[in-house]
């Protein structure tokens, strides 16, 4: 019966206790709600005058940091250039050159910075083993490195061919011109090979040995380079300023050639003499070179001598300048080519004028 009798008051406890949780939630949320009022409120007044430092307002009163001299600065630097400079790119195929007039296998090869040994071994049948077979209009190859332009051969291999020509087979097989499958390393016979650094010393292009003789007696010069079969002009002017070919017994032409002025040697060969003097048997200052085919061409009158004994040259290469030394009545070339030892008229074997 107690129990009962205290169970009537239960509702109205709960009541007050819900009613006490409900007035607490309301009176937080007033007090958020007033609190975002009065942020508001506060944001939205007008905005107060700050007084700035005296230095502020005026600019020529501010004292700025002192600057670091430049080049206590690190940084890139960077060269100027009005030019762009682009690297020659490497070739690798073989070029094709058509001979023209006055050319020659070392002037070709100087052209494109190789040897003449690599021209000539490159076209070695075409110049029938000897490069005085040179002639105008002829198609030869320019390989893109000094070497041999080989012509794979039946019963050829890598390692035979690399022993032929004094190089490594790895000279042969990782050439990027050659495009060999490393996978299949097989060449078929009548393939061109390029072998950088090669040499087919049974092919040579210089003659031997050259037998000179002067006013010292004669003597025996070294290898030198061989003659092209054919001669060009030895000076710029084509005309003469003297004697032509057997005026009064005279053994050459005298070719005009102001003093100084560059004299050319008419064809490849090795100098045979080469001497400074005031009458020398009336020449003066002579220069002689030996073609090494039983021509020689001889420059007097010089009033510089640019070569040496024994010294290769090849044609239209600098041996001196024009001159007016000797028996010479005025600076002109005196010049004279012989056969044999026998003087023979230059008209003959000079181009056209």
């Amino acid at each position: 019966m107690k129990f009962i009798g205290k169970a009537k008051h239960f509702p109205l406890v709960f009541n007050l206790l819900s009613w006490g949780v409900t007035a607490i939630i309301v009176a937080a949320l007033l007090a958020f709600a007033w609190g975002r009022i009065a942020s508001s409120a506060q944001g939205s007044l007008p905005a107060q005058e700050v007084p700035l430092p005296a230095e502020a307002a005026d600019p020529a009163s501010v004292s700025l940091p002192a600057l670091q001299p430049a080049d206590s600065i690190p940084a890139i630097t960077r060269n100027v250039s009005l030019e762009t400079s682009l690297q020659d790119q490497q070739r690798y195929e073989v070029a094709e050159y058509i001979v023209g007039r006055g050319d020659s296998v070392f002037g070709i090869a100087a052209q494109f910075g190789l040897q003449p040994e690599t021209i000539f071994w490159a076209n070695y049948d075409l110049f029938k083993g000897s490069p005085d077979s040179l002639q105008v209009g002829m198609v030869v190859k320019i390989p893109p490195v000094d070497g041999v332009y080989y012509e794979w051969q039946e019963g050829d291999t890598l390692e035979s061919v690399a022993d032929k020509l004094g190089v490594d087979p790895e000279a042969i097989i990782f050439w990027p011109g050659n495009r060999l499958d490393l996978t299949n390393l097989s060449i078929e016979p009548g393939t061109f090979v390029m072998v950088p650094g090669g040499e087919l010393n049974d092919q040579p292009l210089f003659i031997q040995t050259y037998t000179v003789s002067g006013s010292g007696g004669s003597s025996a010069c070294g290898g030198g380079y061989a003659s092209r079969g054919y001669f060009t002009w030895p000076t710029a002017n084509h005309y003469l300023s003297g004697f032509n070919f057997g005026d009064s017994g005279h053994r050459g032409i005298d070719i005009s050639a102001p003093e100084g002025t560059p004299i050319y040697a008419a064809d490849n060969g090795v100098v045979s003499m080469a001497s400074y003097g005031a009458w020398n048997y009336g020449y003066g200052n002579v220069v002689q070179i030996d073609h090494g085919n039983g021509f020689v061409t001889l420059y007097a009158h010089l009033s510089v001598v640019s070569v040496s004994q024994c010294q290769s040259v090849a044609a239209g290469s600098v041996i001196g300048a024009a001159g007016n030394t000797g028996n010479s009545q005025g600076a002109h070339l005196h010049f004279e080519i012989r056969y044999n030892g026998s003087a023979v008229n230059p008209w003959n074997y000079l181009p056209p004028p």
